[in-house]
């Protein structure tokens, strides 16, 4: 308690300037909160403040110690906050990571709703088909599709993500609707590229079939607008063209063959302690998405 204590004094002195500006919040006597200060530094051995009668000059030490000793202050106020009934308040910045299509579609209006109900929670979204790197960009949490790959991060599963061959019902009266894997080589396939295969599942295997056509394209969201088009074959995400099967326009194919389900995971850096605003924002986009109701809504 006499180590918290040292640093709920520390800070008060660097954010208020003097040490009578912090004995008087605190109301104890100048002498006091001298006396901690004096306690802590020794403790560290390093220079956390520079004093004088009139005012007091954070060290770089201190200033570098300052940013830390705040975090732990509000992550410890809003683990109290979480277990305290009726109390449970998240506030602070948040910076959030997705891909971009997912990400305007299911991530930005659920981020409304949650802010909404948290006030207090300032938030940066940042919509990205890159990878980010959580640790060294200063991401508290991303949202992935598929696979992943990083073993460091932690990760939850929110939601299983499904991917199918989709037509719109105009190109499959012109020319026809696959029945095997073998039929996709005579149809016009909408990929992003050679460099990547569309997997399905054939006799109990996963195969990657490497496709062709006429279009290609390195933006998911134009592919979807060219098989709603009528242009072709696109092997794409059940939450991008989900309310596009379901009002006709859009019809799946292949569907005996489609490849096991993978997950959309929120992510984020190895912690102890998770604080509260994230934890509450992972809760909203778990039982969000976990309503099987959410994805036949439109969007």
């Amino acid at each position: 308690m006499g180590r918290l204590k040292q640093i709920e004094t520390f800070v008060s002195v660097a954010t208020r300037g003097s040490l009578t500006a912090a004995a008087d919040a605190e109301g104890v006597a100048p002498g006091v909160v001298s006396r901690r200060l004096n306690a802590l530094e020794s403790r560290l051995g390093v220079k956390l403040l520079l004093r004088t009668t009139r005012r007091v000059t954070l060290t770089f030490e201190g200033s570098a110690y300052l940013e830390d000793c705040q975090r732990i202050m509000r992550e410890l106020a809003d683990a109290e906050a979480s277990v305290t009934l009726g109390g449970v308040k998240a506030r602070g910045h948040l910076r959030v990571s997705a891909p971009a299509g997912f990400g305007r579609k299911h991530v930005a209006p659920l981020i409304m709703q949650f802010l909404d109900a948290n006030p207090e929670v300032t938030l940066n979204l940042d919509l990205s088909d890159r990878l980010v790197d959580l640790v060294n960009e200063g991401i508290d949490c991303a949202i992935r599709v598929g696979e992943l790959s990083d073993s460091s991060l932690v990760s939850i599963r929110l939601a299983e993500n499904r991917r199918a061959v989709v037509a719109s019902p105009d190109y499959l009266a012109r020319h026809g609707t696959p029945r095997t894997l073998a039929d996709l080589s005579r149809h016009n396939c909408l990929s992003l590229g050679q460099q990547r295969g569309w997997m399905f599942r054939e006799k109990d295997e996963i195969v990657s079939i490497k496709v062709s056509g006429l279009l290609e394209c390195n933006d998911g969201a134009v592919l979807h607008e060219w098989a709603l088009a009528g242009r072709g074959l696109a092997w794409r995400s059940m939450w991008e063209v989900g309310e596009d099967l379901q009002r006709g326009a859009l019809v799946s194919v292949l569907d005996d063959f489609a490849a096991p389900p993978t997950g959309i995971f929120a992510v984020f850096p190895q912690r102890k302690y998770l604080p509260l605003r994230v934890r509450l924002l992972i809760d909203h986009l778990k039982h969000t998405y976990g309503n099987a109701a959410y994805w036949e809504t439109t969007h």
